[in-house]
C-alpha cells in the first residue's frame, strides 16, 4: 500500500501538532511526578509539625516507688479493688439474671 502525495501533504501539516502533543505528554509525566513529590513532602511536614499520640509507656509512674517502699500504691490498689467488688455485689443484688433468658423462642400465637 503506497502513500499518496495527498497523504504526505496532510501528514507534513500535522507534524507540528504531533510534536507539541508528544512534548506535552513528556511534560505531563514530569509535572505529575513533581505534584506527587510535593504531596508526599507536605504529608511529611504535617506529621513533623503535628502532636504525636503517646506510645505505650508500660507501667510508667506505677513503677516508681516512694519512700514507704511502694506500700502506699499497693494500699490504693487494694482499696480500689475492694470498692469495685462492692459495686459489683450491689449490681448483682439489684438485677435478677435468668440463665435461660434469650435462649428459647416461643412461636405460639
Amino acid at each position: 500500500m503506497a502513500i499518496s502525495p495527498l497523504d504526505l501533504q496532510t501528514l507534513f501539516t500535522q507534524m507540528d501538532k504531533v510534536g507539541k502533543q508528544e512534548a506535552a505528554q513528556k511534560e505531563g509525566a514530569a509535572i505529575l511526578q513533581s505534584i506527587q513529590h510535593a504531596k508526599i513532602q507536605q504529608d511529611v511536614d504535617e506529621k513533623i509539625r503535628s502532636v504525636n499520640e503517646a506510645q505505650n509507656m508500660g507501667e510508667g509512674a506505677e513503677a516508681i516507688k516512694d519512700k514507704n517502699g511502694g506500700r502506699a500504691g499497693q494500699d490504693e490498689r487494694q482499696r480500689d479493688q475492694s470498692t469495685e467488688a462492692a459495686e459489683e455485689a450491689e449490681e448483682s443484688n439489684s438485677v435478677i439474671r435468668d440463665p435461660d433468658l434469650g435462649r428459647n423462642i416461643d412461636f405460639s400465637f
